[in-house]
């Protein structure tokens, strides 16, 4: 199928939503029953496999494989810095400004979960980045914002609201990993495939 382009007929989400939503690949990802110990290697989670999102980047194993070990130590190393809900909210604000349907789905779900806060999480994607939800959430949201749109209109001012917040320098440090990480991922995600509604919107 090298060289194939898919089309898909399947209803696009309506709204941003904290519900399952799926995703297409424009083109075709590696077949499960294809996948080598090279390509797992690059999955680093073995569970990934059932991605097309993965298996696709798993064309290329040892890029993907980098990015992954990034996006788990980013998200999933909490020992110092950011709580998790923090980092996940950083996440679903930057997917809300870049219109990533899938990835706003995907970390509104684990930032309401980890911040027990579901009711401003739905606020942020019923209202985007100028929803209230408290002045510690505000800044991070400012923040990354910022960093989305423009990268370099993030600045003192910003690092500064952050600490008004309450935030330390590795919170803070946090707080712009994971807004840069997942404009890239974003714009990834948004290039080599689209999203599908949850099947309650199909």
């Amino acid at each position: 199928m090298t060289g194939t382009t898919l089309t898909h007929d399947a209803e696009h989400p309506h709204a941003f939503t904290r519900g399952e939503v799926g995703w297409l690949p424009w083109l075709p990802a590696v077949a499960e029953e294809e996948l080598t110990e090279r390509h797992y290697d690059g999955l680093v989670d073995r569970g990934r496999a059932g991605s097309d999102y993965f298996r696709l980047l798993a064309r290329d194993p040892e890029i993907l494989r980098a990015r992954t070990l990034v996006d788990k130590d980013i998200f999933y190393n909490t020992v110092d810095g950011l709580p998790r809900g923090d980092r996940e909210l950083a996440a679903a604000a930057v997917s809300r400004v870049n219109g990533c349907v899938f990835c706003a789905s995907v970390h509104a779900r684990f930032g309401a979960h980890h911040a027990q806060r579901p009711d401003d999480i739905d606020l942020l994607l019923a209202e985007g980045t100028n929803a209230d939800l408290g002045e510690r959430w505000n800044a991070i949201v400012a923040a990354s914002e910022a960093l989305t749109v423009t990268p370099v209109a993030f600045g003192p001012v910003h690092v500064e609201r952050l600490r008004a917040a309450g935030l330390d320098d590795d919170e803070i440090a946090d707080v712009i990993h994971g807004a840069a990480f997942f404009n890239w991922a974003n714009r990834l995600m948004l290039s080599i495939g689209r999203p599908v509604a949850p099947p309650a919107e199909a």
